[in-house]
């Protein structure tokens, strides 16, 4: 009775393991068709569509173009104006005088100011000192102290062009960060595929052997126990396989975040994109710049962050000349060269000898309270500025010292973890040989299946923060644009 028990347990048993090993197979099997239509995605494909489609990288090129119409704007204050004033009193009944006056202005970068103009004056009262009849004229106003060598007209104009250049250096900033951004979900996502694979690979293997075990089994090699031993390990694999898919999913779908279309709509990356093959090929890195010397240097030279305080400083630079000017007495000369008729070289031209009419204005403070305090807060904000910029510096250098070291402890980890991974495997291949000659027992297999399964999951995590680490060495030097 006892026997028929037995029989009938190990009968049932035979049947759960053989409609698992069916599930198990089918599955591989759905994995093998479904890797037979993915498609690969390179990083240099995920950096070319943030450069290319991603709103943030587009909204630096709207401040490009923002700063260009401030440009547009500033010039503005230098184009030529023309006018004409036209005035006519008449009262009680009497005409007193018609006057017209078309003319045009046109000023010059150094502050003067070219102006020329035709006058028409009749009628019988009016201002002694004006002519009467038709007369011209043309002439200059100069500064000579105030606002001779900085006006508000081309400090604006001078910020304008730096301020293009600022929201240029500040979108290659942008473009730094979210490429590395992108570069460090990128490989997130590499790593969880590559561990889905490892528990892939493992799975199947699993597989085989519980398929192997349960053969000997009903040929009365092993017991029943051995078999409850393979399917507890496929089924430790199968979980790890779920749970690998799961983070390769959700990981996709962050990458997705970073992906965009032409048409400014959102990419979702299909479940049957994966990673290239040769994503971890050293060879492929010889492209970046891996001597801490020349990084420094290069962020030092040309780190946009740094580039952004440069170019402020400038514009603080500009605007400490112009306040500057607020300390100075306001010094200006006007001289105009007349003639009779609409022809201003009509009677020739003498400066100061006949057909002329100068203006000497002198303004000045008495305690130049405002210029002084103006001044004052330029030089604190040029200082202020500096402050930040070495500390940027210095944050700079200490990051780029920072992943150099750890890319150079990642060389060594992972040449060692190859070398951790070779002794486990050597160690299962030798266990197997063992267990096959009846000499062990399948659980110590498992154990050393699962160290096999750690050591290969632990040398793909320690490789793509390898390669993650050359980027962010790029990133922190300011190179990723």
């Amino acid at each position: 009775m006892d026997s028929l028990l037995i029989f009938m347990r190990e009968k049932k048993l035979n049947e759960m393991i053989r409609s698992n090993v069916c599930l198990v197979l089918l599955m591989i099997s759905l994995n093998a068709v479904a890797q037979k239509n993915t498609v690969t995605l390179t990083i240099d494909q995920v950096i070319g569509m943030v450069k290319m489609y991603h709103p943030v990288v587009k909204q630096g090129y709207i401040n490009i173009d923002k700063s260009k119409a401030n440009i547009t704007i500033a010039q503005g204050a230098f184009n030529p104006v023309i006018g004409n004033y036209l005035t006519k009193k008449n009262f009680d009944n009497a005409p007193y005088y018609d006057y017209v006056n078309p003319n045009i202005t046109i000023p010059t970068w150094y502050g003067v100011e070219i102006s020329a103009g035709v006058e028409k004056l009749s009628g019988n009262r009016y201002d002694p000192s004006e002519t009467l009849g038709q007369s011209s004229y043309i002439g200059a106003s100069i500064p000579l102290l105030k606002n001779l060598v900085m006006d508000k007209r081309r400090a604006n104009l001078q910020q304008a062009k730096l301020f293009n250049d600022m929201a240029k250096t500040e979108q290659q900033s942008l473009i730094n960060t979210i490429l590395m951004d992108a570069v460090a979900v990128y490989f997130d996502w590499v790593n969880s595929y590559q561990i889905y694979a490892i528990s892939q690979k493992s799975l199947a293997l699993s597989g085989k052997r519980l398929d192997m075990v349960r053969k000997a089994f009903l040929n009365g090699d092993y017991t029943a126990m051995d078999t409850v031993e393979a399917q507890s390990q496929l089924q430790n694999f199968e979980f790890q396989q779920n749970e690998s898919w799961l983070k390769f999913q959700n990981a996709g779908l962050e990458l997705s975040a970073f992906l965009w279309k032409e048409d400014d709509t959102p990419y979702q990356l299909p479940d049957n994109v994966v990673p290239n093959d040769g994503w971890d090929n050293e060879t492929t890195m010889t492209t970046f710049i891996l001597d801490e010397e020349e990084l420094l240097q290069m962020a030092q030279q040309a780190h946009p962050d740094l580039m952004i305080y440069q170019n402020k400083l400038s514009s603080l630079e500009i605007d400490k000349k112009l306040k500057f000017q607020e300390l100075l007495p306001k010094l200006d000369f006007r001289y105009n060269h007349l003639s009779k008729g609409y022809n201003a070289f009509n009677n020739g031209f003498s400066m100061f000898q006949n057909n002329y009419q100068y203006a000497l204005k002198l303004e000045m403070p008495l305690l130049f309270s405002q210029g002084r305090g103006e001044y004052k807060i330029a030089k604190l904000k040029i200082k202020e500025n500096q402050f930040s910029q070495n500390q940027k510096a210095r944050s700079i250098v200490l990051k780029v010292k920072s992943y150099f070291n750890e890319y150079q402890t990642l060389q060594k980890q992972i040449a060692l973890q190859r070398s951790m991974m070779d002794n486990v495997e050597r160690l299962l291949k030798a266990e197997e040989t063992l267990f096959a000659n009846g000499e062990s027992a399948l659980f110590i297999i498992n154990s050393r299946e699962n160290k096999v399964f750690e050591a290969e999951r632990k040398l793909s995590e320690l490789k793509t923060k390898y390669v993650k680490t050359i980027y962010a060495l790029q990133w922190s030097a300011g190179l990723l644009r």
